[in-house]
């Protein structure tokens, strides 16, 4: 910290119980002074030298009948300790001058009036000249200027804008480049460094010491000067949240509105300026702010791909709520995510793996969730299930369903996975038909329909009936035929299958198999077919 000492005279100021402040000299005291609660006992000519201001309130009270006078100050700045540096550089006692005092010595010395029009070399012109060349530039000093600002307004911002210069100060020094750094700062953090180990947001911990007012002007400030990153603002507020939001404190609600409120309205726009982690912990400390929440859930729904399952567990408030934790926050999400994804496929049409690698990691982590919250909260409606449920692959279209079956190797698929995927309405038919023949080829195959008719789909009955005549077909093969008559006869089983699915895609309105689709499919790939088709087959086969 740096330090400006002023005058050589030993400090002679004593005290008089605690509301009494004199001068020990041998010359009798002429003139009082009241500072608030203070009286002063002092000589009217080292005042009246240095300051224009009490040169006119002595002149305006003094008694014609005696030399003694009494003036009243109660607004001076910064009170009795600011009038008392005054009054010593005054009578050429020693001062010193520090980031902590120097402040209020500045508003103290503008409201005396002790300019240089009064006397050369006067109290304003050298605290001008210890700001200037260096508090303002050293980096902690000017931090701690600006916190003795909150204290002194509005004086601070009428004299020479101090607080301004102090947030341009640190401004500028924030936005240097790490290579330049060479003062002392304060990060307890792992560092990110660069070659000469300064890390780029090596600045968000002294700032984090700032009350809420004086960091939104400082970011304020950074951000309208530029030079940081949007990520690194990220990370400070990060930082300062940290720090500075208690999610158990009920004592302080106001304070932590304005807290919440002022970080939300500081986030950067840009997308990757924050994680997904971190604007989900301010809204969990947000549930009972209307605003908050809504444009937090609006930034969240843009990024709801990197969030975990754990970040989606929040606890819901005491009052009202018949659930441990707030599912209706998680809907919210989800509605929000789809409302962002659809915004940005009508907006970028050249590149869609993006988006739908997204839709693909949101499904599966709603499925953590489901399961997760199905486990841990004891009031989970089913209702609530089926709502969340029925959105995890929102508004996906035909090409994109192919795409993401695409990952599929129906090969490895278990009969469990098999048995449900034939039954999967949703499934493009080129799937099904490929876990069908290769359930088929498999040696140990069994019917993959179960008799159940619990789903009741109208390609579930034909279906079944399919499955029937594939055993009762394979049993008479087994008992009246040769290994090559075996084959045939899958043939013409695996070809009535075939066949009753695109009848039933047609008939459900499902179909609308291209070209390539029925080119790619195992289907082409079967042993010879009887002649004793069925007529849909038949009809599958006629040129068009």
């Amino acid at each position: 910290m740096k330090f400006m000492k002023l005058g050589t005279k030993p400090d002679s100021f004593q005290s008089d119980e605690d509301c009494i402040r004199y001068v020990a000299s041998d010359l009798a005291t002429d003139v009082v002074v009241n500072v608030v609660d203070v009286k002063f006992y002092l000589h009217k000519f080292p005042l009246l030298s240095k300051s224009a201001r009490l040169q006119k309130l002595i002149a305006a009270t003094v008694d014609e009948q005696s030399d003694a006078a009494e003036i009243n100050i109660p607004d001076i700045p910064g009170g009795p300790p600011a009038f008392e540096m005054c009054a010593k550089f005054c009578y050429g006692m020693t001062v010193t001058l520090s980031a902590y005092n120097v402040v209020a010595a500045r508003c103290a010395a503008e409201y005396l009036e002790m300019y240089e029009s009064t006397e050369s070399g006067n109290l304003v012109y050298k605290i001008e000249f210890f700001l200037s060349s260096s508090v303002l530039r050293s980096w902690k000093d000017s931090i701690t200027v600006l916190q003795t600002t909150r204290t002194l307004h509005p004086w601070s911002e009428d004299v020479k804008k101090i607080d301004e210069r102090c947030l341009e100060s640190i401004a500028s020094k924030a936005a240097a480049e790490p290579a330049r750094v060479d003062w002392s700062y304060t990060y307890n953090r792992r560092k990110v460094s660069n070659d000469n180990g300064v890390a780029r947001d090596w600045w968000v911990e002294d700032l984090a010491e700032l009350s809420i007012d004086l960091y939104k002007r400082v970011v304020s400030t950074i951000r309208r000067k530029g030079g940081v990153s949007p990520e690194v603002i990220g990370e400070a507020l990060e930082v300062y949240a940290a720090k500075r939001i208690q999610i158990d404190d009920d004592d302080d609600v106001d304070e932590q509105r304005c807290l919440l409120e002022t970080l939300v309205s500081l986030l950067p726009s840009e997308k990757q300026s924050v994680s997904c982690g971190f604007l989900i912990k301010l809204l969990k400390s947000s549930v009972s702010l209307e605003d908050v929440r809504r444009k937090l859930s609006r930034r969240i729904g843009e990024k709801l791909e990197e969030a975990s399952v754990d970040d989606l567990l929040i606890r819901a408030s005491s009052e009202g709520c018949e659930t441990v934790y707030n599912i209706d926050i998680v809907e919210t999400l989800i509605d929000e995510f789809i409302t962002q994804t659809k915004k940005r496929d009508e907006l970028v049409c050249s590149d869609m793996s993006v988006s739908d690698s997204s839709k693909s990691i949101v499904a599966k982590l709603m499925d953590g969730y489901l399961a997760e919250i199905s486990r841990i909260e004891p009031n989970f409606s089913t209702s609530k299930f089926i709502a969340i449920a029925e959105k995890q692959h929102p508004g996906i279209s035909k090409s994109e369903k192919k795409s993401i079956c695409r990952l599929m190797d129906c090969r490895k698929l278990s009969q469990e996975a098999c048995a449900h995927a034939v039954q999967n309405e949703r499934l493009p038919l080129r799937v099904v038909v490929q876990i069908l023949f290769f359930e088929q080829v498999r040696p140990t195959a069994k019917p993959l329909l179960p008799p159940s008719t619990s789903h009741g789909s109208s390609r579930k009955t034909t279906e079944e009936e399919e499955c029937d005549s594939v055993t009762a077909t394979e049993e008479t093969t087994r008992d009246k035929t040769s290994s090559s008559e075996k084959t045939k006869a899958k043939g013409v089983v695996m070809s009535r299958i075939f066949s009753k699915l695109w009848a039933g895609k047609d008939r459900d309105g499902v179909g609308d198999v291209s070209r390539s689709d029925t080119s790619e499919s195992p289907g082409s790939a079967t042993t010879t077919v009887d002649d004793k088709s069925t007529p849909s087959t038949r009809r599958r086969r006629s040129p068009s």
